[in-house]
């Protein structure tokens, strides 16, 4: 496959610092793409990975639950780069907000802390629509734009001991189904990309024998290839869809597109 240009393009990445969020920035910009980072907090990572991406790059401090945060991480990046063309909606928290050994042990959702559950809850629904919400006035007036939402596995949504944080990618990937519909038309393409298994991250206590319910693990950079082209000028106009990074083949994108037009299907 001929590598992909993204010399037109201007990213925004939440939590853009460290995990998927890192490695899908790394590619963008390989690809040309003008990025912003933002991090929850002004942190060494964040410093760290924007250094490594050089270039045309700007690492923005912000929490993504704050509503005064996203409006100024968007306004920031119009303002350092002129426009706004994709935003990726990555930043979220797991499970181990709620306790460092939820893949041995469960915890119950009526025993899960209630302000755990809200930071994880917020963070991973209403943040990804905070960010939009500061976006998409930007990419209407341009009449283009992109958003990808990072989402998670459908077993991982309704897996035992998973609440908050499964149920949390279920409302944002109905959200993105609804953003797609009220977008129509409009030059604006929203999409879910989701790496399709457990990922070597943070969002996995740390172990000697880190692995997923399934018994694998994934690396981080599966994300690149399917976060580049969903990017890219080659995907205009596919919206509405669910790509699953573990399936991606460069010579044949539908072949990692899970929806296929179905409808969604809830229990």
């Amino acid at each position: 496959m001929t590598k992909i240009s993204l010399d037109d393009r201007v990213v925004l990445i939440t939590g853009g610092a460290r995990g998927l969020g890192r490695e899908m920035a790394l590619a963008l910009a390989d690809a040309g793409a003008r990025i912003a980072i933002t991090g929850a907090s002004d942190s060494e990572a964040l410093h760290k990975t924007r250094a490594a991406l050089g270039g045309s790059t700007i690492a923005i401090a912000a929490d993504v639950t704050d509503r005064d945060a996203a409006q100024q991480a968007v306004a920031t990046t119009v303002a350092s780069f002129g426009r706004l063309d994709v935003l990726i909606n990555n930043a979220g928290l797991g499970m181990r907000v709620i306790s460092e050994s939820y893949t041995t042990q469960p915890t119950r959702f009526w025993e899960a802390d209630p302000d755990a559950w809200i930071r994880i809850a917020t963070t991973n629904a209403t943040g990804p629509f905070l960010m939009a919400r500061e976006a998409v006035p930007y990419m209407l007036a341009q009449g283009f734009g992109k958003i990808i939402n990072i989402s998670t596995s459908d077993q991982t949504m309704v897996r035992r001991g998973y609440a908050p944080y499964g149920p949390s990618k279920a409302f944002l990937e109905a959200a993105s189904r609804i953003w797609a519909a009220d977008l129509d038309g409009t030059g604006i393409d929203v999409n879910v990309l989701l790496p399709g298994g457990a990922t070597d991250t943070d969002l996995l206590p740390p172990s000697p024998i880190r692995r997923g319910a399934d018994g694998n693990l994934l690396q981080p950079d599966i994300m690149r290839a399917p976060a580049v082209w969903l990017a890219s000028a080659a995907s205009d106009g596919i919206t509405g869809a669910r790509y699953i990074a573990r399936l991606w083949d460069d010579a044949d994108p539908d072949a990692a597109r899970d929806d296929h037009g179905a409808p969604p299907r809830i229990m």
